[in-house]
């Protein structure tokens, strides 16, 4: 079938389906590649896809050894659109390594990365163009992330969660934050009202990111050492650390169904998650705290996940009970 291939083989340039780029104008006309790893997002992938191909040039699933049934889904609904492909994996490799596989194969000059659960606005795609040249220095740009009763999501701008604030969030010191706000900051944002325009942040969310590939090649490739979480962190904070700015764009609107893909697999979501978040710390931030604060993050950390794990657990086994006393 037109449009796949496998991880494994060699990179297959299509013809771009111009008639998908209706809502991009500009500069950046037939030059953007949308990437979207899947892992079992099921039906829901379609329409990201679809509308994903309505504001960008060619969109380039790679799916992660998905055993729901979504890329046949896919397979059938762009069989003939030639800006559509899919990349196989033969394992689940993880996030990271499935975006860099995408940004490998894609073939426009900007990239957006974009979750399987994730439904673009209209003009968000044109959006986030017009913040990403909006200056010389803006090297990614992130739009509001909303959930399905509109209502937003945290995540999409926030601060960079360093070891002490999230210490300050684990343990709801963020109360004191009126009184101490430097001390006792918490790292996300969407409890503040929306900025009436793009407004700069430390962070934004792997959900929605967009950026020229130059930039991505500038700064180095997603870190393939996270599997899940994180590694959208270590994006931001390299790009920054390389004079970047981010911006978050608050009229670039984009509908999340968070946790479509890993509703099935909730301890291993959160184990990687937790793993994670201890790679971030300790790669970014290690030289920074005493080691003692650090092994208490550590502590945290594994006991969240922890508890995490034990609710995780108890919830399925009520569920188990009581359809088999029905």
């Amino acid at each position: 079938m037109a449009g796949l291939e496998t991880a494994e083989g060699a990179p297959v340039v299509t013809a771009t389906d111009t008639s998908a780029n209706d809502s991009i104008a500009g500069p950046l006309a037939h030059a953007l590649s949308a990437v979207v790893v899947n892992y079992n997002a099921g039906s829901l992938i379609v329409e990201c896809v679809r509308l994903a191909l309505q504001q960008c040039d060619e969109v380039v699933v790679v799916d992660n050894a998905s055993a729901d049934g979504s890329v046949a889904l896919l397979e059938s609904a762009f069989a003939d659109n030639l800006a559509f492909r899919v990349v196989r994996n033969a394992t689940n490799l993880g996030f990271a390594a499935a975006c860099n596989i995408g940004a490998a194969h894609a073939t426009a000059t900007h990239l957006l990365f974009l979750n399987p659960d994730c439904l673009l606005g209209p003009r968000a795609v044109a959006r986030l163009v017009d913040a990403l040249e909006s200056g010389p220095n803006v090297g990614m740009v992130g739009g509001l992330l909303v959930n399905p009763d509109g209502s937003e999501q945290g995540g999409g701008r926030r601060a960079v969660p360093t070891p002490w604030r999230s210490f300050v969030r684990a343990f709801g010191l963020s109360r004191f934050a009126d009184r101490w706000p430097k001390l006792f900051f918490d790292f996300h944002l969407h409890k503040q009202p929306l900025p009436p325009g793009p407004i700069e942040v430390e962070a934004i969310s792997g959900a929605c990111m967009f950026l020229r590939a130059s930039t991505l090649a500038d700064i180095g490739e997603w870190d393939e050492d996270y599997f899940l979480h994180c590694e959208d962190l270590d994006l931001c904070i390299r790009l920054t650390r390389a004079g970047r700015k981010i911006l978050f764009v608050p009229h670039a609107r984009i509908v999340h169904h968070k946790g479509v893909s890993s509703r099935a697999r909730p301890i291993f979501v959160e184990w990687h998650k937790h793993r994670g978040m201890l790679r971030f710390y300790r790669k970014f931030f290690r030289h920074q705290y005493p080691g003692a604060f650090m092994w208490l993050v550590a502590v945290g950390v594994w006991l969240r996940f922890t508890l995490v794990a034990a609710y995780s657990t108890g919830l399925r086994v009520r569920r188990a009970l009581g359809r088999s006393n029905v």
